[in-house]
């Protein structure tokens, strides 16, 4: 059997990238005083609202009544982990799990691209990408869900029952990760992965149900979001104070959102886009007749992008959900996304001149803050259309003829070139 023979060069020089990289995303993270690192507000979150719901969680019970608490059952396991390190304050032992998840995820793009066809590009977009957001990403336990989806792709060709395992786990802690199976090709794959996915999720929800008071407790706070300042319609709220609009920004569960007039129908707009969106991603795979290597892969960017683009939230750190889903894109040399995965490397890092450089400014409404996260919306938006446009003409058959649907196993990129084609 001949083998595509990887050098360890590159492999090494990743391996000290991320080394450096995340030893300065940790000197940041202990030196954060600055006001253009956050003054200490990115840390803040750890240390005083995780580790509170770490005690409430301790006692067998999830946050109720907490408006800040607004994340499916999950989240408690994640939220525990650092329990397993005692000899370690909540604080260090998070830092040190979540260092872990990152170096899973760089480690599980590795392996998949040094395997015959495939590309390093992968990881090496996450190991030089998720610097670009400081020390955001080890503050925030959305590198540990962004490991669920990222394995559960890569093991989605060779394992869809461990594919479907990985997004239901992902969907438990943080819902989007269950977004990740809609490229699945139709067929025996989707009715594996899904049918597991629905099968582990069920079976973790009842036995985090038996194992807590008040599981579902997030959905009441959940339903009564606002609209959150960073989101596209927060920017254009935010826009219109200086065209006399008279609302305000607002610290409520537990985000900076907009409050005054006519912020329910922004509200309802978001979520009729969120439907829009749903409906446009149904219809591609309708009418999908060719799936790549790389389909699986490319959808599940497009459609969290697109469901990131049109939430009422954008918080900063789902930046890192959109450059793990484009590493794994990258894996694959049959990806159309390409383009999207410069388009949101310039928003991660346009990203973090917002928050936490700037968002005093954006919080204030100044025309600095106004037009920064407009810039990064912006650039969210070109990458939310470009990613859908090639998603949709991918999907077409090859030199635009007729042709049986295809659907290779997703990581097989050792099939016959003409039959993989992506026009």
């Amino acid at each position: 059997m001949n083998r595509l023979r990887v050098t360890p060069g590159p492999v090494l020089a990743l391996t000290a990238v991320w080394l450096a990289t995340r030893a300065l995303m940790s000197w940041l993270l202990t030196h954060d005083s600055s006001p253009l690192l956050g003054g200490g507000s990115v840390p803040r979150e750890v240390w005083r609202l995780y580790f509170h719901w770490y005690g409430v969680l301790s006692h067998g019970a999830f946050p109720a009544h907490d408006s800040t608490w607004q994340y499916p059952p999950g989240a408690g396991a994640v939220l525990l982990a650092p329990g397993l390190l005692p000899w370690l304050t909540y604080f260090q032992a998070f830092v040190v799990l979540t260092l872990a998840a990152d170096a899973l995820i760089a480690a599980a793009l590795v392996h998949a691209g040094t395997r015959p066809g495939r590309s390093l590009f992968g990881a090496t977009l996450w190991t030089c990408g998720l610097p670009l957001l400081l020390h955001l990403p080890l503050a925030r336990y959305d590198v540990q869900v962004t490991a669920l989806a990222v394995i559960s792709l890569l093991t989605l060709g060779r394992s869809p029952r461990a594919g479907g395992v990985f997004a239901a786990l992902g969907a438990l802690v943080k819902v989007w990760p269950g977004l990740v199976l809609l490229g699945t090709p139709r067929g025996p794959m989707t009715r594996r992965a899904w049918g597991w996915a629905v099968a582990a999720g069920g079976a973790c929800l009842a036995l985090l149900t038996l194992s807590f008071n008040n599981p579902l407790a997030f959905l009441r706070e959940q339903g009564g979001r606002g609209v959150q300042i960073e989101s596209f319609g927060g920017t254009a709220l935010n826009l219109a104070r200086h065209a006399g609009w008279s609302g305000r920004a607002r610290y409520q569960y537990g985000a900076i959102e907009m409050v005054g007039p006519h912020v329910p129908a922004v509200a309802t707009a978001s979520l009729v886009l969120t439907a829009a969106a749903f409906g446009l991603l149904v219809l591609w795979r309708v009418r999908a007749r060719h799936w790549s290597p790389a389909t699986p892969y490319d959808a599940a960017l497009a459609t969290v992008l697109l469901f990131t683009v049109t939430s009422r939230v954008i918080s900063p750190q789902y930046m890192i959900w959109l450059i793990g889903l484009a590493a794994v894109c990258l894996t694959s040399r049959h990806t159309s996304q390409r383009p999207v995965a410069v388009l949101i490397l310039a928003a991660s890092a346009l990203s973090s001149v917002v928050f936490p450089m700037f968002y005093r400014d954006v919080v204030a409404g100044s025309w600095t803050g106004c037009l920064l996260i407009l810039a990064r919306n912006g650039l969210l938006a070109a990458a939310a259309v470009v990613s859908f446009v090639r998603l949709w003409r991918s999907a077409r058959p090859p030199s635009g003829k007729p042709a049986p649907v295809t659907q290779p196993r997703p990581d097989s990129d050792r099939l016959p070139h003409r039959a993989l084609s992506v026009s």
